[in-house]
């Protein structure tokens, strides 16, 4: 990658943006607790697993939650839950219900053995502020040989019994080409919608070939923020910058695994996000982080083909490292969704880790409390 001067944010801010507090305001988070669900558990005829994405539904209380299952254990689909969150952390989990997502022509996905061009990747899931209906993205597929192209990233809209209902237009810069766009699983995860439902933004997971190299131990790497409208235009799109890896890797055949996986619009202040970032490094294992991110002052950049050198990416500020709290294991958590105000005043936060349907992984729900 080329050297890059991240200079310090300026005090410039659009309306977008206008009057965000400074990143070094945020708040503290604290560890609520965490519950753990049954390997493999059984529901209406599906395994529940892969659960990669979680969201709030405002109109039940209840929760939607994405699995990232490619329709090779069952269809490609959605769960509702009901549970409980206090200040003791995240207890009585059930899942209520389960729908298949649809394809536009109204079948279920197929898994990508059958390479029919009716794949997709599902990763994250947000109810929508102003109708209800399933926002869900998903990666597509890059294939590794460098064959021709399976599926392109996308954002979909699903009604609430799974039906395709459209997709978002995405950035140029969202697409797969031979040299160009996202890397093979490091494609689109992360959507959140503003709080009045108007503008969703979206993260990259990791950086787009043309943009450089992924983190190493020794750097990190940058990749994109994007805002756009509901109709698909793009009002801002900002330089996102991940962290080093926090291990060397071993070798071995398989390389490490970093990026955004989830992301979430803060409920008061315009352009301010909570983003995490999961890191998976051989011989390391997990590490899982929860930062403030305020878009303020950084480059827009959406008319940038490559990153230029002297771009200004959004600010970051730590808020927590899960390693911190007092959790068995930390594994491959990667949905982030708000859950209820605790009588405290504490805004709290649902996490949720994608056991990749392998045993020794795991589908945990945590609870933080975010002052």
């Amino acid at each position: 990658m080329r050297t890059r001067s991240w200079l310090a944010a300026s005090v410039a801010v659009t309306a977008l943006v206008t009057a965000a507090p400074a990143a070094s305001a945020a708040p503290p988070v604290r560890f609520l607790g965490h519950t753990t669900l049954p390997h493999a558990l059984r529901f209406e005829g599906t395994t529940v697993g892969g659960l990669s994405g979680v969201d709030r539904d405002p109109s039940t209380g209840g929760y939607v939650l994405i699995s990232d299952d490619r329709s090779y254990t069952d269809p490609a689909r959605f769960y509702t839950a009901d549970l409980r969150i206090d200040g003791s952390g995240v207890h009585d989990v059930r899942i209520t219900g389960t729908r298949a997502l649809r394809h536009p022509d109204g079948g279920t996905y197929s898994p990508p053995t059958l390479n029919d061009g009716r794949t997709v990747d599902p990763e994250d899931i947000r109810v929508d502020p102003l109708t209800g209906d399933y926002w869900w993205s998903q990666e597509g597929d890059r294939p590794a040989t460098g064959g021709p192209v399976v599926i392109q990233p996308s954002i979909q809209r699903a009604r609430r019994d799974g039906a395709y209902a459209g997709s978002l237009p995405l950035p140029r810069h969202y697409a797969y080409a031979p040299d160009r766009g996202p890397r093979r699983n490091l494609a689109l995860e992360a959507i959140t919608f503003s709080p009045d439902g108007n503008l969703v933004t979206s993260v990259v997971e990791g950086p787009l070939l043309q943009d450089g190299d992924v983190p190493t131990a020794d750097r990190g790497a940058l990749t994109r923020l994007t805002v756009q409208t509901r109709d698909g235009s793009v009002v801002r799109q900002h330089a996102y910058p991940l962290e080093p890896l926090f291990a060397a890797p071993e070798p071995g055949p398989w390389g490490p695994d970093t990026g955004v996986p989830a992301i979430l619009a803060d409920p008061k202040v315009p352009g301010r996000y909570y983003a995490l970032e999961r890191s998976w490094v051989p011989g390391a294992d997990y590490k899982v982080r929860l930062f403030q991110v305020d878009v303020a002052g950084a480059t827009d950049v959406r008319h940038q083909d490559v990153l230029a050198d002297d771009v200004r990416p959004v600010r970051k500020k730590r808020l927590a490292d899960l390693h911190d709290f007092p959790l068995p294991v930390v594994d491959n958590v990667e949905g982030l969704a708000w859950g209820p105000r605790l009588p405290s005043g504490e805004r709290t936060l649902l996490l949720v880790s994608d056991d990749n349907f392998a045993v020794e992984e795991f589908t945990r729900f945590i609870a933080l409390a975010l002052r």
